[in-house]
């Protein structure tokens, strides 16, 4: 995966929409799913919990069927974009332990994962107006950077291959 810049204000706006619309349509659509399956098939003992779960199983099935179909929409681009950058971060962590004990042994493929991950961290902590962490984030980056100079290497988040991970012991 590769960083991009991001519009803050463009993805902000689009995330909060899309957020909107996904909880007006869980809303409407597992009430109106529920309420149908009532009508048609009505319990004597007054407890429609199954109805009211089966309609939001299902809203939720069709929402995400909705949000995959459009995701490559230029409307979806940045909101797509940051939700790709999460899970490719998110395999980093897993993976965590291994790739800072390969940093410590001086693993290339370590320590590009790790600068990508705090490459990616702080662009999402900035989208996300997540300041709190951002100066350790600086001070993980700094020593990244030494540990890197240490084995003469030059990081750079264009180099990072999520491929490499499994690589990573």
């Amino acid at each position: 995966m590769t960083l991009i810049e991001v519009d803050k204000k463009r993805y902000r706006a689009h995330l909060n929409r899309v957020i909107i619309g996904c909880i007006a349509s869980l809303t409407i659509g597992s009430l109106g799913i529920a309420q149908g399956l009532i009508a048609l098939l009505p319990s004597d003992s007054g407890s429609h919990f199954h109805w009211n779960l089966i309609g939001v199983i299902i809203t939720s099935l069709l929402i995400g069927s909705q949000l995959i179909k459009y995701k490559k929409h230029a409307y979806m681009y940045e909101v797509a974009y940051v939700w790709d950058l999460k899970q490719a971060l998110n395999k980093i962590t897993r993976k965590m332990r291994k790739v800072k004990q390969g940093v410590e042994r001086g693993d290339v493929h370590a320590m590009q994962a790790l600068n990508f991950f705090y490459a990616g961290s702080r662009q999402l902590w900035l989208l996300d107006d997540n300041n709190i962490t951002q100066d350790e984030l600086t001070i993980w980056q700094a020593e990244l950077d030494v540990k890197a100079a240490q084995y003469n290497l030059e990081l750079d988040v264009t180099k990072y291959d999520e491929a490499t991970l499994s690589s990573i012991n």
